[in-house]
C-alpha cells in the first residue's frame, strides 16, 4: 500500500510538470498571433534647458485704491455695495456737511460785501476822491474774499465721493450714518481687467530676474499657463523675510480673479535632461511608460518624468539617450508586440 500511494503522488506530480511545460509554452507562442504594428519613433536626446525654481504668489489688481473722505461729516448716501461695477466720477457716497455749507454761504456774503466796496471805491478813484493805497487795500480785500469762496466750493465739492478709475467695488468700510473723516476709508476698489503677479522672491533668485522678462506663470484655478512679464522689482530687500518683492503683470484671461494662488517660475541656471515627446507617455493607472523600439519590437519601459516643456516631457530615469521611443500609437501597444518603424 505504501509502495502504491508513492506512485500515485509520482504520477500526479509528473502530470503536474507536464501541464505547467504545455501553459508555458502557449503563452510564450502567444506574442506571434499580435499584429505588426506600424509606428513612428524618436531618438532620446539630452537637451539643455532652463533650470528654475518655483515661487508662490498671489493675482493683485495693478490698479487699486482706497477711498477716503477729505471732509468731515456724516455718511447721509452710501451708493454702491461690494462687486459692483462703477465707472469714472461716477457718485459713490455722499457726506451731510453742514458747516461747510454755512461755511460757503458767509464766503459769498463777503465777497458780495468786497465787491460793492471795491466798485465804490473804485468811483471815487475816478473822482481823485480816493486815495489809491485806499483802493489797492480795498481790492485786496475783495481778492481774498474771492479766494474764501472758492475754497469753500471746493470743500462743498469733496462732499460728493467719486470713483477715480473705471472698475469695481470690493470693500465697504462705512455706511449711511458712519462719521467720516479725513484718513478714514469709506470703501475700497480696483480695476478687474488689469491683473498681474505678485510674489515674494529670495535674495539668491532675484539676481536672476530683469525687468521685462517673460516667465511662465500658473495659476491653481486654471488649466493653461500665462505668460508674465516682470513690471517691478523691489529695490530693497524685506528685512524679515529677506525677499524681494516681485510684480509680473498678466495677459487677460476669463477666470483669472485678484486674490487667486499662483507660481512663478524663477530661472536659477542652466540644466541638461533627457526630454521625449508627451505623445510617448502612456499612463497606465499609477505607472508612466514608454515603448522603446527594439529589434523591430516594442519594450515596456517604465518611467519617471520631471517638467513638462511645451510638447515635450522631461524624463528623470527609465531611458538612456540613443534609445528609440514610439511616439505615435503607444497607447495601442503591448510589451513585446511587432513594430515596423515608419520615416
Amino acid at each position: 500500500m505504501k509502495g502504491a500511494s508513492l506512485l500515485t503522488t509520482g504520477m500526479a506530480l509528473t502530470l503536474a510538470l507536464a501541464l505547467a511545460g504545455c501553459g508555458t509554452k502557449q503563452e510564450a507562442a502567444a506574442p506571434a498571433s499580435w499584429p505588426t504594428l506600424a509606428v513612428r519613433a524618436q531618438v532620446v536626446e539630452t537637451k539643455q534647458r532652463v533650470a528654475t525654481e518655483e515661487v508662490v504668489g498671489t493675482v493683485r489688481a495693478r490698479l487699486r485704491s482706497v477711498i477716503e473722505a477729505k471732509v468731515s461729516g456724516k455718511v447721509d448716501q452710501m451708493l454702491v455695495v461690494p462687486g459692483q461695477q462703477v465707472k469714472t466720477g461716477e457718485l459713490l457716497a455722499h457726506i451731510d456737511a453742514r458747516e461747510v455749507q454755512a461755511r460757503l454761504d458767509q464766503a459769498i456774503a463777503l465777497r458780495q460785501q468786497a465787491e460793492a466796496d471795491l466798485k465804490r471805491d473804485a468811483s471815487l478813484l475816478e473822482q481823485k476822491i480816493l486815495a489809491q493805497s485806499q483802493y489797492d487795500n480795498t481790492q485786496a480785500r475783495f481778492r481774498v474774499a474771492q479766494g474764501a469762496v472758492l475754497e469753500a466750493e471746493a470743500l462743498i465739492g469733496y462732499t460728493k465721493v467719486s470713483a477715480p478709475f473705471d472698475g469695481v467695488i470690493t470693500r465697504k468700510h462705512a455706511d449711511v450714518g458712519d462719521l467720516a473723516a479725513p484718513g478714514k476709508p469709506l470703501l475700497e476698489m480696483e480695476d478687474s481687467h488689469t491683473l498681474r503677479l505678485e510674489a515674494d522672491v529670495p535674495e539668491a533668485v532675484v539676481s536672476k530676474v530683469s525687468l521685462g522678462d517673460k516667465l511662465a506663470v500658473r495659476i491653481a484655478a486654471l488649466e493653461t499657463e500665462l505668460e508674465g512679464t516682470v513690471s517691478e522689482i523691489a529695490p530693497t530687500a524685506d528685512p524679515v523675510s529677506r525677499t524681494f518683492l516681485v510684480k509680473l503683470d498678466l495677459p487677460a484671461k476669463p477666470g483669472l480673479r485678484a486674490g487667486q494662488f499662483g507660481r512663478v517660475a524663477m530661472p536659477v541656471g542652466e540644466a541638461s535632461a533627457l526630454r521625449v515627446p508627451a505623445s510617448a507617455i502612456v499612463v497606465r493607472g499609477q505607472m508612466e511608460i514608454v515603448f522603446v523600439a527594439t529589434d523591430q519590437r516594442a519594450n515596456l519601459r517604465l518611467v519617471k518624468t520631471g517638467k513638462r516643456m511645451g510638447d515635450e516631457v522631461e524624463i528623470l530615469s527609465g531611458l538612456s539617450t540613443g534609445e528609440k521611443v514610439v511616439t505615435e500609437r503607444a497607447g495601442e501597444l503591448t510589451d513585446g508586440q511587432p513594430v515596423s518603424l515608419q520615416p
